[in-house]
């Protein structure tokens, strides 16, 4: 068994290793024993998107916790950002969240919170993954009364609505507004249409109706094309669309044109500082956002942070410094006054409370920010060398980052899963970014390939 923890958990191919029966049954034993090392009684929270193997992986995942002597808080379909809120809510030791997030159905995944709702640290995961692959729990198991019991929380899910409507603002209304929403036939089926028509919005919804294997299929966040066009031809004020598990959105303004996360933290961070509610007037995103967000927000004296990719370091940092809004240029967004992680509803009523407050349309809002053309050149590799041993690589991206000066940035790194050198440049002209682009993946094909 290889490693089984990636950058969001675990994720695969469900039933077959490690998304199997045996490896959730194992973790749910590995997340149990890490709570025990508090006294008392204890309590995992979990939950599940609308996934067929969800079945499947929740039962193998609750035998795994009652094993290990601590209860389990079955709550069913929630999205991940429900999960994390529910287990802090709560005051349980740990949340589980069974999703493949944006994938289709045929995978399924398991990720971790922590008992304050933010993702479990990589030195927890570490010891899980060394209990599973010593098998030491099996030594350690309890038995007859010191077993844990399994409890269903049957109003999860309106303990989540009520928290969501509670971060729109008591003074605005959503009265007269029109939304097409997209729940991806995932697991803000139910609760993002409630949310959205209690405040008083007029909703018509698209991807509500999950059979087990329909998740994010042509539809959702990473196909809201539908949703998009739906928008424009009913006359809709704004698009929403979710991905699978809830923790992503990507909307479109009423002429039925995409607004991904970029805009999005363009718009909420210059109007967060012009209220004074940005803290050091910063947000936080990823070395993939383009630099039109960063432009946006220097116009108004902001200033933009960048982590590596993934929403993990996105949360370290904003941690870190005390930042409340940062995200992913995917639609993966943290309020961190309001939430742990992405939360797709959370950051539809954000949005949705600028544009009242304001009177501007969504177009207005995304037009913000002047978006810079960008290029993504892969090269595939035979090896992996460390950039700073390849010169002429090095040379051309000094060169191509002197004439673009600040007007324009490079980007030159190894994906971390496949045998790729990633090549992303962004500039003002996309004729001359993409012969830039060109250049130095020629060189790194002679040096790597």
């Amino acid at each position: 068994m290889g490693r089984l923890f990636g950058t969001d958990g675990v994720r695969g191919v469900a039933n077959k290793e490690p998304m199997t029966a045996d490896i959730a049954l194992r973790l749910g034993r590995a997340i149990a024993y890490l709570c025990r090392a508090h006294t008392g009684r204890h309590r995992i929270v979990v939950g599940k998107d609308t996934r067929l193997s969800g079945y499947m992986l929740e039962n193998a995942m609750v035998a795994g916790i009652c094993s290990m002597g601590v209860d389990a808080f079955v709550i069913g379909p929630l999205p991940t950002p429900g999960v994390a809120f529910i287990t802090q809510s709560m005051r349980a030791d740990a949340g589980v969240m069974i999703s493949a997030s944006h994938n289709l159905f045929q995978d399924n995944g398991i990720k971790f919170f922590h008992r304050d709702g933010y993702k479990l640290p990589d030195e927890d995961e570490e010891e899980m993954e060394g209990l599973i692959v010593s098998d030491r729990l099996s030594r350690l198991q309890p038995t007859a009364d010191k077993v844990g019991k399994a409890f269903r929380i049957d109003d999860a899910r309106g303990r989540y609505i009520v928290f969501a409507k509670e971060t729109f603002p008591k003074e605005l209304s959503l009265e007269g507004v029109n939304i097409v929403l997209d729940c991806a036939n995932g697991a803000g089926y139910r609760v993002a249409p409630t949310v959205f028509s209690e405040l008083g919005a007029e909703v018509r919804t698209l991807g509500v109706e999950p059979d087990g294997k329909n998740i994010n299929e042509a539809c959702g966040s990473q196909n809201a094309e539908r949703m998009a066009s739906l928008t424009k031809e009913t006359g809709a004020d704004i698009g929403i669309a979710l991905d699978g598990d809830g923790d992503r959105v990507i909307f479109a303004d009423e002429q039925g044109r995409i607004v991904d996360g970029d805009a999005v933290m363009a718009f909420c961070g210059r109007e967060m500082i012009r209220t004074g509610d940005l803290p050091h007037n910063t947000v936080v995103a990823t070395v993939m956002s383009n630099i039109g967000l960063e432009l946006a927000l220097k116009e108004v004296g902001g200033k933009l942070v960048r982590t590596a990719v993934g929403d993990r370091y996105v949360v370290e940092e904003m941690r870190r410094a005390d930042y409340l809004l940062g995200g992913e240029q995917s639609g993966h967004l943290i309020f961190r006054e309001y939430t742990t992680t992405g939360d797709g509803i959370i950051t539809a009523l954000q949005v949705l409370a600028i544009m009242r407050r304001t009177g501007l349309k969504v177009s207005e809002l995304a037009g913000q920010m002047k978006r810079l053309p960008q290029v993504l050149l892969n090269v595939q590799v035979e090896r992996k060398v460390p950039l700073e041993e390849l010169p002429s690589v090095q040379e051309d991206v000094l060169r191509v980052e002197n004439e673009l000066g600040d007007s324009g940035r490079v980007l030159v790194r190894y994906s971390g899963t496949e045998p790729l050198l990633r090549i992303m440049i962004e500039g003002p002209d996309s004729d001359r970014i993409n012969w830039y682009a060109g250049e130095i993946a020629e060189k790194a094909r002679k040096e790597l390939c």
